[in-house]
């Protein structure tokens, strides 16, 4: 299982120290709170077909920011792949209704009885909101785009097959539990299960507890795996 990493941006600092005074830490102007969600993020366990890294966070969304990205892989083959970004700002935000924000952005190329299906981009928005929920997630103010997107080839490339690209960008508003710190590692592995689902890999477990079959997430045709361009 891969242990996920990340780095704070440069408006808490990079600095790695805790505690302090007044929920801050130790003298860094860092949020406790955020300090322990980054943590939950820095040592969730995740499936072995993830592989994450760290990447430089937005620096104007909010003043307190941590990046992860993600890919699924198989062989040399990246099925999937994504950017998750969690936002912190002690003071509160109206439009999100509390003080942290997740935002993501993932995409993977679909296979062709895929792409043509007229229900994809709801089937895809389910696919976000059921992973939340199969891990019995509390968030609210969900917001997102679902882009679908054709490209065919022409003269040098006209080899190459046509091939379709799903694009999903979204933020929600995790819950906030005790010490006003929401459960990030969770969130983390719930977003994980949406990019292995995209990848068209199996779900882990046998039930909704568990990301399973039967938590509630449409289904569309089972992905064949990477092809050969």
């Amino acid at each position: 299982m891969a242990a996920a990493q990340g780095q704070f941006s440069d408006h808490s600092n990079g600095t790695e120290g805790t505690g302090g005074r007044d929920g801050e830490g130790e003298g860094d102007g860092v949020p406790r709170a955020f300090r322990q969600a980054v943590e939950a993020l820095r040592t969730a366990r995740l499936r072995p077909e993830i592989e994450i890294d760290p990447t430089p966070p937005p620096k104007r969304l909010a003043p307190h920011a941590y990046a992860l990205e993600a890919a699924v892989v198989d062989g040399e083959d990246d099925l999937a792949d994504g950017r998750l970004v969690l936002l912190h700002d002690p003071s509160g935000h109206d439009a999100w209704q509390g003080t942290f924000r997740l935002v993501t952005l993932v995409r993977a190329e679909l296979e062709p009885e895929m792409a043509a299906d007229p229900l994809l981009p709801e089937v895809c928005w389910s696919w976000l909101t059921g992973a939340l929920e199969a891990r019995g997630l509390s968030y609210g103010e969900a917001s997102g785009t679902v882009t679908r997107a054709g490209s065919h080839y022409f003269g040098g490339l006209s080899e190459r097959r046509p091939a379709t690209q799903i694009e999903i960008r979204a933020s929600w508003t995790p819950r906030e539990g005790r010490g006003g710190v929401p459960d990030t590692a969770a969130h983390l592995a719930g977003w994980c299960d949406l990019l292995c689902q995209l990848a068209g890999l199996p779900p882990v477990g046998p039930g909704p507890a568990h990301g399973g079959p039967d938590a509630g997430v449409v289904s569309l045709p089972q992905r064949r795996g990477p092809q050969v361009s």
